[in-house]
């Protein structure tokens, strides 16, 4: 594959991830908490980027309540434990319902809905659902990465004449424990995003952090949805 192919391929790549909503609404949100970081919750251009951002993203979410609400009605794979199983549900619930709510948000902030005040209250309360969804998150993400770790050492025990990384079935399970891993640092950073906006330690937590902290779990969130790189062919 000569240069300008492999150029071409790349793009091809780029052009379908910034076709996605969910890369757009990420990059979104990497404007969002990055001008909040620089704004540190004073007025002025950043701040106002910060909340226009806010609201634009919102647009990119309507309906998406259903991805997680078919995930609720899904069945678990055979030989999750239970407690592993009402996590992910709670999880899903959690974030369907802030999904939900977020809508009638953006409906009274466009003006859409006349009582502004009244969807206003959804606010927090979707928040704090979003909250208790990555809180499961991590919990889940804990519990999976130790199922994970227990079956890579039995494998490991099988293989240890040979070279573990030649098998490919302990290569798919590192790979998977690497994206597991990633998974639990970002739902990690979001509880500090959503305790920064739910201001529930405004000394601890003020908006420069939930800023910094945003932004790092929105370029995460931004590699996770990047497309496997091209692999150049050599004669």
């Amino acid at each position: 594959m000569s240069a300008l192919d492999t150029t071409r391929a790349e793009l091809g790549l780029l052009v379908l991830y910034l076709n996605k909503a969910e890369a757009r609404d990420k990059i979104c949100r990497a404007i969002q908490y990055g001008s909040k970081f620089l704004s540190n919750g004073e007025p002025g251009t950043a701040q106002d980027v910060d909340k226009s951002t806010s609201l634009a993203r919102k647009v990119f979410r309507l309906f998406k309540f259903v991805n997680d609400l078919h995930g609720l009605i899904t069945p678990t794979p055979q030989g999750t434990p239970l407690p592993l199983i009402l996590l992910g549900k709670s999880k899903n619930a959690l974030l369907s319902t802030f999904l939900f709510l977020d809508q009638f948000v953006w409906l009274g902030r466009t003006g859409i809905i006349e009582n502004k005040e009244r969807t206003e209250l959804l606010g927090p309360i979707s928040l704090f659902c979003w909250l208790g969804s990555s809180a499961c998150t991590t919990l889940v993400e804990l519990g999976e990465l130790g199922r994970l770790s227990t079956s890579m050492k039995k494998l490991e025990k099988e293989l240890k004449n040979t070279n573990k990384y030649d098998n490919e079935q302990y290569r798919a399970k590192l790979q998977k424990s690497n994206e597991r891993t990633l998974a639990l640092v970002k739902a990690s950073i979001d509880i500090v995003v959503a305790v920064g906006l739910l201001q529930l330690a405004p000394k601890k937590v003020t908006p420069r952090v939930t800023g910094a902290f945003g932004f790092v779990s929105s370029l995460i969130s931004c590699y996770q949805l990047l497309p496997a790189p091209v692999k150049s062919k050599t004669s």
